[in-house]
């Protein structure tokens, strides 16, 4: 499929099969999050794989919501704030944008293969950071459930149109 078939398939998938995802897929999947672009090329990020159903318990404890309790698979992006870019103007940290690119990297590589996945941002950050033993310049960005999606296909995408989003040299509010 082309890119644009890729990114309208990916969806934000709540259910999930019990079925494992196979190491491969895993690391097919966090291989493209690698290859992602980042300010200075720092690559201010890790990942963790969580698919040990103890450790995995341990993470949900994380996320109080019933529906990730069904994925057999967890990826925990981590920014490295000291290792991130800052803009020397301002001192704005890029290590959130970074590693955001690189978890769309890697959820469109999973929709390809046959995966669902799920970005998800509102979690106990401190917990997640305490469960993996953190040092404080790393910072769980957020997790990504992953598996065989329970459905097909996810609901219809309703995004705003190109002309309310994009303008031809100019801005307007």
């Amino acid at each position: 499929m082309n890119f644009k078939e890729l990114a309208q398939r990916r969806y934000s998938v709540r259910s999930y099969q019990s079925t494992p995802v196979e190491k491969e897929k895993l690391i097919q999947v966090v291989e493209a999050a690698l290859l992602a672009p980042s300010a200075v090329n720092f690559q201010p990020w890790k990942f963790v794989v969580v698919n040990d159903p103890i450790l995995l318990a341990k993470l949900q404890s994380c996320y109080h919501r019933e529906w990730f309790k069904s994925a057999p698979a967890c990826i925990v992006a981590i920014g490295d704030h000291d290792k991130g870019w800052h803009r020397p103007t301002d001192g704005k940290d890029y290590t959130d944008i970074d590693v955001a690119i690189a978890i769309d990297h890697l959820m469109l590589a999973a929709t390809e293969i046959g995966l669902g996945t799920c970005w998800i941002c509102h979690f106990n950050a401190e917990k997640c950071a305490d469960l993996f033993q953190l040092a404080s310049n790393f910072e769980p960005i957020a997790m990504i459930p992953i598996g065989y999606p329970e459905f097909e296909a996810g609901p219809e995408k309703n995004r705003k149109s190109i002309d309310q989003s994009v303008y031809w040299n100019k801005f307007e509010e």
